[in-house]
């Protein structure tokens, strides 16, 4: 019997498990390769977003050539590479705290925690944009 871990690798290897990517390795580097999907291309450049900073959803959508910042936080909401992939670094155009699986306190307390300065439920995000 194999274990769950090998099946998994296996499984990822094939692209058969929606969990795991075959490109997990290349995600976590920030690397992006032309056969991901949308949600890994996300994931990727995610990465790149430097502890104290923060990017936008329509700053990534933007990034990969679509205007679809709803897909950007659709993608983030289905990250299993938390907290190598740091979706805590992404908000609203303007600044907004949205989207969080582990609460928007716990977003702003992650911010915080990296240097960000959070006012009420909003970054500002001309002090801490990243160019992606």
């Amino acid at each position: 019997m194999h274990s769950p871990w090998r099946v998994r690798r296996y499984n990822a290897f094939m692209n058969t498990d929606p969990h795991v990517s075959r490109f997990e390795s290349l995600i976590k580097q920030g690397r992006i390769h032309d056969d991901m999907n949308f949600n890994e291309k996300v994931w990727a450049l995610t990465v790149r977003i430097p502890r104290g900073s923060v990017a936008t959803y329509g700053a990534i959508a933007h990034r990969l050539g679509s205007k679809a910042y709803r897909a950007v936080g659709n993608a983030l909401n289905r990250n299993p590479y938390a907290p190598q992939v740091p979706c805590h670094r992404v908000v609203g155009s303007d600044g907004k705290l949205t989207g969080f699986a582990g609460g928007l306190r716990k977003k702003a307390a992650l911010l915080r925690e990296e240097g960000v300065e959070v006012r009420g439920d909003k970054v500002d995000v001309t002090a801490h944009a990243v160019k992606l």
